[in-house]
């Protein structure tokens, strides 16, 4: 069953909060971060990518930038911007984008639950994306990227929430730039505290990574590497001082019925030597293709959209050309990469492959159109979203889905609330 505590959260003072949240620091580059920032002192890019305060020609993953992140997380607390909470709290995290409603449980989660599978993972990671993470939080020993977590809903929870979310203050409500409304509530009672780790330690057996495997991955490996130091350290050196300290990782748990998945789309550099018109051939024995004037959102499984020469097309894949029975063959993202990436283009592993980029359906397909007309990449690839069903299928079956399968919307802003490990 899933273990989750309430935690002291590092937090903004509430009249700083709008400008101290901050995007995820995984969706944004250094230059799009640095613009985000500008004017705004306040902002936790300055410690999620502190790379923003340093000369444009910086190694992003040299310790220096580490380094800063630290001492730029010091400075916000030294200046009274982030305050620790005095008691273990959880906390209430209600999204709304587009009038859509969606609220998550802000807790720590078990590293134990991590590695033992009671939180299901399906995707693989990138080995340079989880040691970025693993110096971030080594270095300033703080948990500052949330993981998204998904879990069957259960009414009992669901009107518990409601009821604190109705009956309480919020700590935070402001709406974002973006339009999006971010509202916080403390659950500080500890009573409803000890109900609700309760219902989760006997209705919910179980949770599903939504959105964050590298930092739930990042957060385990940190665990290991400090008990590791810890065995040979003198016990007067030891300096956690969190009540969950490393076995525990910053995550947000959001009911399945409450759950919005966009698509997740492709741009890819070449065509592994093809022309446009020998692509396009080659893909006539799993396709069936169609120019669409305009940008084309597929609006139905196995069918995509295809940008290629200023061009878009309708690719749907020929019966026969993939598995129904299979949870993973039966999946588009696994169409693509079988039928497409593979066995034309080459790309074999996307995990490594540089060749090949993934673009959040919230950038919306002109991007597809941006990244390829600038000469950047040469084709893009639109989808269709993968069903919370089919995650949590592939996830129970231990199966693993391509990677960059899923994209959520609205994300959780980094700098509300972070966990501190010592």
């Amino acid at each position: 069953m899933a273990k989750i505590k309430p935690f002291e959260a590092l937090r903004p003072q509430p009249q700083l909060a709008k400008q101290v949240a901050s995007k995820p620091y995984d969706v944004l580059n250094s230059a799009e971060a640095k613009t985000e920032a500008v004017g705004n002192a306040y902002s936790f890019l300055h410690i999620t990518k502190s790379e923003i305060d340093l000369p444009e020609l910086t190694d992003i993953h040299s310790q220096q930038v580490y380094d800063l992140a630290l001492e730029n997380l010091n400075a916000f607390s030294q200046r009274d911007v982030l305050f620790k909470e005095s008691k273990p709290c959880y906390y209430i995290y209600q999204l709304i984008m587009n009038g859509r409603a969606q609220t998550g449980l802000v807790c720590v989660s078990s590293v134990d639950d991590y590695n033992n599978d009671i939180i299901k993972k399906h995707e693989f990671t990138r080995p340079e994306k989880e040691l970025d993470r693993i110096k971030h939080i080594k270095t300033t020993g703080a948990q500052t990227g949330n993981v998204f977590l998904a879990y069957r809903h259960q009414a009992t929870i669901d009107a518990l929430i409601d009821k604190w979310k109705t009956t309480k203050n919020a700590v935070y409500d402001f709406i974002a730039d973006d339009g999006i409304q971010h509202t916080v509530w403390a659950v500080s009672d500890e009573d409803t505290i000890a109900q609700i780790t309760n219902l989760f330690e006997t209705e919910v057996p179980c949770t599903y990574i939504a959105d964050g495997h590298h930092r739930a991955a990042s957060a385990a490996k940190v665990k290991l590497a400090l008990l590791e130091e810890s065995a040979n350290a003198n016990p007067n050196d030891v300096i956690i001082k969190s009540t969950t300290g490393p076995d525990y990782f910053l995550t947000t748990l959001f009911p399945s019925n409450q759950l919005y998945i966009m698509d997740y789309n492709r741009v890819i550099k070449d065509l592994n030597g093809h022309s446009a018109d020998a692509f396009i051939e080659g893909l006539k024995n799993e396709f069936e293709i169609t120019e669409h004037e305009g940008a084309y959102k597929p609006t139905e499984l196995h069918s995509f959209g295809m940008y290629l020469g200023g061009k878009w097309y309708i690719l749907k894949a020929k019966s026969g050309t993939y598995n129904d029975n299979d949870p993973i063959g039966v999946l588009d993202v696994t169409i693509l990469s079988n039928n497409i990436l593979s066995k034309l283009l080459g790309i074999v592993d996307q995990r490594t492959d540089k060749r090949i980029d993934f673009v959040g359906g919230i950038r919306g397909l002109s991007e597809l159109e941006k990244r390829v007309d600038s000469g950047e990449m040469q084709l893009a690839i639109s989808l269709f979203p993968v069903t919370i069903d089919q995650l949590f299928n592939i996830a129970d079956a231990g199966e693993v889905m391509p990677p960059k399968s899923t994209w959520f919307e609205p994300k959780l802003r980094d700098g509300l609330l972070t966990h501190l490990i010592y």
